[in-house]
């Protein structure tokens, strides 16, 4: 596997071995599935993985897009998915839902 030129990090609200936070209460799973099929079906070279608690509960689900470290919250659905990675694709942040 060469190496992503982006990778994407979703918060699954574990501290140790268990959820703690709101992030898997908010759907951070599907959101999961559907960044994969996103990031398949627009041919992105991009990597998705899942993290302990990023500790950002009251924004949850938080997602961190690297190597431009962009963090976003908020984005509890397939929409916001959806903008982040549109906004990827133009180069840009997606500012509704960046973390400031």
């Amino acid at each position: 596997m060469d190496k992503p030129d982006h990778h994407i990090l979703v918060c699954m609200s574990f501290r140790g071995l268990e959820p703690k936070g709101t992030c898997i209460r908010k759907g951070a799973p599907d959101l999961v599935a559907h960044l994969d099929a996103e990031i398949a079906a627009r041919g992105l070279n991009a990597f998705v993985s899942t993290t302990g608690c990023l500790q950002f509960c009251d924004k949850g689900p938080v997602l961190v897009v690297y190597p431009q470290g962009h963090w976003y919250g908020g984005g509890d659905d397939e929409d916001a998915v959806d903008a982040i990675l549109d906004a990827l694709e133009a180069g840009e942040p997606c500012t509704e839902l960046l973390l400031t």
